[in-house]
């Protein structure tokens, strides 16, 4: 059964979805890859992960959360997994390029292919994507759309951070 809870956030409604062994996407409406709300999902924010991602993600936005501990089920190829893997180790405030994250993610060179699999992330704000810039420190591309992404580097303070 597929369950899904609709949370506010200062960035614009959030959607996140889950299944019997996690969450599999949180999305802003609107984002290029969001996932849509079929007619047989279950609205169920009472459901335990989707309601302590809500909980979680509301101490993000208010800024009392810098990490977060939920239990995580995104589909994707072995690499796209192996890059989100890396995308979810880059700390809060800190920010790293794209080739940095090819590298770390075992295909350097490859930085193109990371930010695919970067774009396709399932689980935004939770796997921190926003994090990862271009080599020259730009914003560079962001599924939630780049306002969100500068939001969310300015909540945590990292748009003055240090590129690696």
């Amino acid at each position: 059964m597929i369950r899904y809870a609709r949370f506010e956030s200062p960035l614009g409604p959030v959607v996140a979805v889950a299944d019997e062994h996690g969450l599999t996407h949180i999305d802003f409406v609107g984002a290029k890859y969001e996932q849509k709300v079929t007619s047989d999902w279950v609205e169920d924010p009472a459901y335990p992960p989707l309601r302590d991602c809500g909980k979680q993600l509301a101490e993000y936005f208010a800024g009392r959360r810098r990490s977060f501990d939920l239990p995580l089920a995104p589909e994707g190829t072995p690499f796209q997994r192996s890059v989100w893997r890396e995308i979810a180790r880059v700390p809060y405030g800190e920010t790293i390029s794209y080739a940095e994250l090819a590298t770390r993610a075992g295909a350097p060179g490859q930085a193109r292919a990371a930010g695919a699999a970067t774009g396709r992330n399932p689980l935004g704000v939770v796997v921190p994507c926003h994090r990862i810039m271009g080599s020259d420190g730009s914003l560079t591309g962001y599924a939630g759309g780049l306002e969100r992404k500068r939001g969310l580097l300015d909540l945590e303070g990292a748009l003055q951070g240090t590129l690696v």
